[in-house]
């Protein structure tokens, strides 16, 4: 699915459910004095534009992304923003013939302990169908694979993860057998793996957006897919290192429960795990959900729109104490998206609407936290250039 037609099924769901989370609007607890602060508003031009996914953050303060537009051949960037706000683009895409070098990264990226940093790009490669990159210190790309659209998958929207063995893993959102996605993992020395090819099937899932992993201490991955389950929903999943598929939750959409999951699990001490879901809910406005360590679903937060937002489209983070972070891509006062908490009592804080100023409007991506508290995500369009923003909330 193209970034196209995943906008497209975004701004259908939104059009369609304006309306009711206008009328019905949740009870918040009073957000506590914070401050957000943009550090870089990008321009659409060398700069780059549309910063989907969420920023990463060395030991020094400085923030590494990918816009999925602009740059030197308009085909997206690597860039860093440094603690001071400035933004140096690290790596033009389509920088190749053809754009074998990759094309619309859409995920965010992964570091290892050299500054190498790893993602994947939606589009480019050798069959024009994605591919996994990394890209040195120096600013050298080295493609390590180019998706066919066979049985090793197409289109890798979400970001990867990576083991201590320099494996990464990561999914496709099409291709395998049935062109549903897959899961695959990619070796040190750059072989790919397909681990998991999904089907849709009430046991499986089917068309995994925008997510990438956690790893528990034997191996065992966990994740989401938009589609497949009971209801074709979407699901929560274990895939073993076996290659053993477990689905620990299906969505049933309606207002009870969440449909289409997005973004990565979060997960706590107690293996307990917490993510968000674009859709239905009270409102049909998406939901913070909890899946316990034996399958249990708990619904944390229903979202009502205006006053809290609507549509998370990129997983929850925690903090130490047990707090939970998140965005939503639209709603919230101004309707240009929302930065939330909900609490470890439950509790939900809106830490801030986006007015589609300064600020920038309109979230996908997910956040971060550095070692003081504050929260650091993008959005993807407005800002004082028109093309998004990288922004910081101080508690």
């Amino acid at each position: 699915m193209s970034t196209k037609i995943l906008q497209q099924r975004i701004s259908r769901i939104t059009a369609i459910l304006a309306f009711a989370g206008l009328l019905m609007l949740c009870a918040t607890q009073p957000a506590p004095a914070q401050t957000l602060k943009a550090l870089y508003s990008f321009t659409g031009a060398a700069d780059g534009g549309d910063p989907f996914p969420a920023v990463i953050r060395d030991a020094a303060g400085n923030l590494y992304g990918t816009t999925d537009y602009a740059g030197a051949a308009f085909a997206g960037v690597v860039f860093k923003v440094s603690k001071t706000g400035q933004e140096t683009v690290l790596y033009n895409f389509c920088s190749l013939s053809a754009c074998t070098d990759g094309q619309y990264p859409y995920a965010p990226l992964v570091r290892d302990a050299a500054g190498n940093l790893y993602g994947t790009t939606q589009y480019g490669g050798t069959a024009g169908l994605g591919v996994v990159f990394q890209l040195s210190v120096t600013g050298t790309e080295t493609v390590l694979h180019s998706f066919t659209g066979g049985a090793d998958g197409a289109l890798p929207y979400g970001g990867l993860f990576r083991d201590k063995a320099g494996n990464l893993y990561g999914t496709t959102e099409s291709g395998g057998k049935a062109n549903l996605g897959v899961v695959f993992k990619i070796s040190k020395a750059g072989k790919e793996t397909v681990l998991h090819s999904f089907t849709g099937a009430v046991n499986d899932g089917s068309e995994p957006a925008s997510a990438s992993f956690y790893m528990d201490a034997k191996g065992n991955l966990y994740s989401v897919t938009s589609h497949g389950g009971t209801a074709n929903e979407g699901v929560l999943y274990k895939l073993s290192p076996k290659r053993k598929l477990t689905v620990l939750h299906s969505f049933t959409a309606g207002t009870t429960d969440g449909c289409y999951p997005y973004g990565t699990p979060a997960v706590d001490a107690h293996g307990n795990m917490y993510g968000g879901t674009g859709g239905c809910g009270t409102s049909n406005l998406g939901v913070v959900w909890k899946v316990s360590k034996n399958g249990t679903e708990k619904i944390l937060h229903n979202f009502a729109g205006a006053s809290d937002g609507q549509s998370p489209l990129a997983g929850v983070i925690l903090d130490k104490a047990g707090n939970i972070y998140g965005t939503t891509n639209t709603g919230g006062a101004s309707g240009f998206g929302t930065a939330f908490e909900v609490n470890k009592n439950g509790k939900f804080i809106l830490l801030h609407a986006f007015t589609g100023g300064t600020d920038g409007k309109y979230l996908y991506g997910g956040l971060i936290l550095d070692p003081k508290g504050r929260i650091y995500g993008t959005t993807i369009n407005g800002g004082t250039g028109g093309y998004g923003t990288v922004w910081r909330i101080t508690k």
